[in-house]
């Protein structure tokens, strides 16, 4: 029986990525039709990218770029007025190709006279072979037109941003969408300001969209879901657009961002845009918010729920339980555009290339982390801290489901870390039922990933795995909790990789306490990583130091001073510290990632990793044969 008959609306605020949607709104979809309600849902952040880059959208940023004075124009901006007929011609065909609805463009895009090349395509001359040949060649081949094709529509499209940004929206990127608006900012006025200012050619469409989406669904409640920094201007500006036109339509805030940032939320104006704000899982907090206004529930039986109550905020919640995870129900993916979708392909190794080529379901093994350790981490949140884990038969009952519903069987599990005896269980069930799919997630380089479970998880799809080794240095993983050892992750990847699943490593470095010395020494064991073939990717993350984590609850253990937060009314999450070693992490940084850059295209793995550091680094102390003698010691498997 419905709980109510307020149809409800779920959206996904730009930005978010490209090649596939966000699984918020699919799981609050799909949880909120299992229980008898009216659910629909729109993937906003793709039809503004798809209203923009289309030829209507290019002639009005043609118009803004005609506006600017031309010495105030970039080599994007005026890359873009010199070709613009051609980014008119190609624009439709270009998206179309990267959604992979018109394959046969592909021959002419890598003929390199089809799409104009402006400043992104720079990148191309880094790949230059000796001879002065093709430079796609060496990753691609002789018939890899597809993927050469979808990586240069890639950078067309990249221009296509820049020309954006510089000449309509300087906020505007694919993903960071005006997080500085957001990110860990103490009050609300810096977006208050933004929200007042005149319309942007990004906020009028945005704006149009979302009344449209309104107008086809008539919701008595939208729900909006902010996962990033990054998705929550936007977010404002859509809650504007509705309360504007629609006053009577109820909208209500959460999401990843919510959860970790609103937690503290004493700023009222929110509540101009927000009716409600609700915080970690949504499910139960949903329910409780529809039987409410159903006149089913008094407010004081909220459940995680901000609210502005005669002009000041209040926090209303009950004792009841979250929704089990067994009991959340399939994700669907109903109303969300799968074939419209761009398949992006802007780094060339092939497993970091994961994250934008190609469209993925979303779904979850687990609720939570079975480790919930990490000093690092967020570990007392609902999101990691809660675990609760589902039957195999459930499990991949709902991929059979997501199967049916889309077509498609590949999956991506979203995990902060997939259990080992959940996988291997799922594995199993797998085989039971002869269901061919390919997966990948995130896991822990735990030593339960012995070779035969690498070698059953590849025989049930998998193709890829991410994990943190974090910073390799056993001193800095005991601090941090981690539960492994430097030899240990080195034996687990080579076990995946041996049964032909890539690997990629979440790395940091500005760990509190972290010496140059240990920074130099972690990239000596990520160089040997790679050579000995046992991470393929990996990404270098600049640590920041968090309220609810463990080492800013209790920085004194972690050798740290955090420097005092400003009053805070609206978001806090991010907190700055104060580090004995007084390192300069940023240039460490620099390094870091140039080097690892580097190694994803197998360059520079025979060399002295003190070449990658522009200033003077100390040798490193680690044994260059350290991980091949690891892995050659055969008693530690």
């Amino acid at each position: 029986m419905p709980a109510t008959n307020i149809r409800v609306l779920a959206v996904i605020p730009p930005m978010t990525q490209l090649n596939t949607p966000y699984p918020s709104t699919a799981y609050l979809t799909g949880f909120l039709r299992s229980r008898g309600v009216d659910a629909v849902q729109e993937d906003i952040a793709l039809q503004l990218v798809l209203e923009l880059f289309s030829p209507a959208g290019l002639r009005a940023m043609h118009a803004k770029v005609l506006a600017l004075p031309a010495k105030k124009r970039t080599p994007s901006l005026h890359c873009f007025v010199d070709n613009f007929e051609r980014y008119l011609a190609s624009v439709t065909p270009a998206v179309a190709f990267l959604q992979g609805r018109d394959p046969s463009i592909g021959h002419r895009i890598c003929g390199r006279q089809f799409l104009p090349e402006g400043p992104r395509f720079a990148s191309l001359d880094n790949y230059i072979d000796d001879e002065g040949g093709d430079p796609l060649a060496w990753a691609f081949g002789s018939l890899g037109v597809q993927d050469r094709a979808r990586h240069l529509a890639t950078l067309y499209l990249d221009d296509l941003a820049d020309v954006l940004r510089d000449a309509v929206d300087s906020r505007f990127e694919f993903v960071r969408y005006a997080e500085s608006l957001a990110r860990s900012q103490p009050t609300f006025e810096p977006l208050a300001r933004a929200l007042a200012a005149p319309k942007t050619l990004v906020d009028a469409t945005l704006e149009k969209l979302t009344l449209a989406a309104v107008d086809r669904h008539s919701p008595g409640l939208v729900l909006v879901s902010v996962p990033f920094p990054g998705s929550v201007y936007a977010a404002f500006r859509m809650a504007q657009a509705i309360k504007a036109q629609h006053p009577d339509i109820v909208v209500a805030l959460g999401g990843g961002w919510v959860n970790t940032e609103l937690r503290e939320l004493k700023e009222a104006r929110v509540f101009d845009y927000f009716d409600y704000v609700t915080l970690d899982d949504g499910e139960q907090p949903i329910i409780a918010l529809l039987e409410h206004l159903a006149g089913k529930r008094p407010r004081l039986n909220l459940v995680r729920t901000f609210t502005r109550v005669d002009g000041q905020v209040r926090y209303f919640t009950t004792g009841e339980p979250d929704v089990p995870f067994a009991e959340v129900g399939t994700p669907t993916w109903d109303g969300l555009p799968l074939d419209r979708y761009l398949s992006l392909l802007d780094m060339l190794n092939p497993m970091h290339r994961l994250w934008s080529d190609g469209r993925w379901n979303k779904l979850t093994v687990a609720h939570g982390c079975y480790w919930k350790k990490c000093s690092f981490c967020d570990v007392g949140l609902d999101y990691i801290g809660r675990y609760d884990g589902i039957a195999a038969t459930t499990l991949v009952d709902r991929i059979e489901t997501i199967i049916d519903e889309t077509g498609q069987s590949g999956f991506h599990f979203v995990d902060e870390a997939a259990p080992p005896k959940a996988l291997k269980a799922m594995a199993e069930e797998l085989q039971k039922r002869n269901r061919a799919i390919s997966w990948w997630g995130n896991i822990r380089f735990e030593k339960s990933f012995t070779p035969e479970l690498c070698n059953q998880l590849a025989d049930s799809g998998c193709i890829a795995v991410s994990g943190g080794l974090e910073v390799a240095s056993d001193r800095l993983l005991k601090l941090m909790k981690k539960g492994v050892s430097v030899d240990q992750v080195a034996r687990v990847t080579r076990a995946f990789s041996e049964s032909g699943i890539l690997v990629h490593a979440y790395l940091m470095y500005g760990f509190p306490t972290q010496t140059v010395q240990d920074t130099v020494d972690a990239l000596e064991y990520v160089r040997q990583l790679f050579a000995e073939g046992c991470i393929q990717s990996g990404f270098f993350h600049r640590f920041a130091c968090t309220v609810h984590s463990p080492v800013g609850l209790n920085p004194a253990e972690y050798g740290i001073k955090l420097k005092a937060l400003p009053p805070i009314t609206f978001a806090t999450n991010d907190v700055e510290f104060f580090d004995p070693t007084g390192v300069d992490h940023d240039s460490l940084g620099r390094a870091l990632n140039k080097a690892l850059y580097n190694y994803m295209h197998g360059i520079g793995l025979d060399e002295d990793v003190r070449a990658w550091f522009d200033e003077r680094v100390p040798k490193p102390r680690v044994g260059r044969n350290f991980i091949a003698k690891a892995l050659s010691d055969r008693s530690a498997y």
